[in-house]
């Protein structure tokens, strides 16, 4: 028949203590001996049990040593240990709980007394076990949903940035491309993951105020008159709008409202210079620029990486950040980054 009892060891080198600690627990725990340090230890790692009452004055090895090999050992750590000793300065037992006991009994035992203190502390170590328990299951729940949430959140965004690919087929995978690029110049500065996490959801959604463009100012062929391509400077704005009221993390509205602002304030739509502009919006302007300039457009052909390349050096540090244009050039030149010709991105890391 299995014994559910607690199990409790004994430590102890006199035969008496032993008998009589026996006699009063028997009942109630089942109980281990031992009769020196080294073997408690032994037991102890082999048994696990649910609480230690530990002598303090034996050879060899004292019960102070045995407290603290048992707390130094991730295995045996939580198991609670009570001194029981003769001893009654205060000296030894603020040195018992600094090494990690949870109580002492002194010597001549009453029974009683002994009972009382194993039962409260194995009802507490009972109630940290639960609430561990508990936290565990809580914290798979929070992970669960948490991971349901983001599923959620990249589908919005996704079918986001695809309502725009859908009115402007031209560009097609433009926002997935500067995402992507946008994410790699990030790493390459040495952003932090969790703003690269925020400047990726940026990159996505960067054009989706297009939304409000008319499809033939989006798909005309031919350089625009001045009236619309100042409709076309609203989008930034407009994704601003659509986006503002999502709880993100991070400035995603701000990163989007930003991306067409220039270090020399020749940007729109509000004009930003220098430090007013955001330094993920900073790099999302780079990588639009660079993926724009590259790509075709329905009234230019594609001017390819090269063309692109040149065009952003000799605008860095004057229209866009001096550092994010570096780490874009340095990507293509050791060829870390490549857009795909399908739409997508490729990147590779040696």
């Amino acid at each position: 028949m299995n014994d559910s009892r607690p199990l409790v060891l004994i430590v102890d080198d006199n035969a008496t203590n032993i008998d009589l600690l026996v006699n009063t627990l028997q009942t109630d725990y089942r109980l281990g001996i031992a009769k020196s340090g080294p073997k408690a230890l032994e037991y102890v790692g082999k048994q696990k049990p649910d609480l230690v009452l530990l002598d303090i004055m034996m050879p060899d090895m004292d019960g102070f040593e045995v407290c603290e090999r048992m707390k130094a050992d991730p295995d045996t750590a939580p198991i609670p240990i009570i001194f029981i000793t003769a001893m009654t300065e205060t000296v030894n037992k603020t040195k018992g709980f600094e090494l990690g006991a949870v109580d002492y009994i002194t010597k001549p035992f009453h029974a009683a007394e002994v009972k009382a203190r194993i039962r409260t502390h194995l009802s507490l170590e009972d109630m940290r076990q639960q609430l561990k328990n508990q936290n565990v299951i809580l914290e798979d729940q929070v992970a669960q949903k948490t991971a349901e949430i983001r599923q959620i959140l990249n589908a919005s965004i996704r079918s986001m940035a695809l309502m725009v690919e859908i009115r402007d087929p031209y560009t097609a995978g433009h926002q997935q491309r500067v995402a992507e690029l946008a994410c790699a110049i990030a790493e390459k500065m040495g952003l932090p993951t969790s703003a690269i996490d925020g400047i990726r959801i940026a990159g996505i959604l960067h054009d989706v105020g297009k939304i409000r463009i008319p499809v033939a100012i989006l798909s005309r062929a031919g350089q625009l008159l001045d009236a619309e391509y100042e409709m076309l400077k609203i989008h930034p704005q407009v994704s601003f709008e659509i986006i503002k009221d999502i709880p993100f993390p991070w400035p995603v509205a701000q990163m989007v409202l930003q991306h067409h602002e220039r270090l020399d304030g020749s940007g729109y739509p509000q004009g930003l210079k220098e430090d007013e502009i955001l330094k993920e919006a900073k790099i999302l302007a780079v990588a639009d620029v660079m993926e724009a300039n590259s790509s075709f457009r329905p009234y230019r052909p594609a001017r390819g990486i090269e063309t692109a390349m040149e065009k952003l050096l000799a605008q860095k540090g004057i229209r866009y950040d001096a550092e994010a244009v570096e780490a874009c050039l340095a990507l293509f030149n050791d060829k870390s980054f490549r857009f795909d010709a399908n739409g997508g991105s490729i990147r590779q890391f040696f």
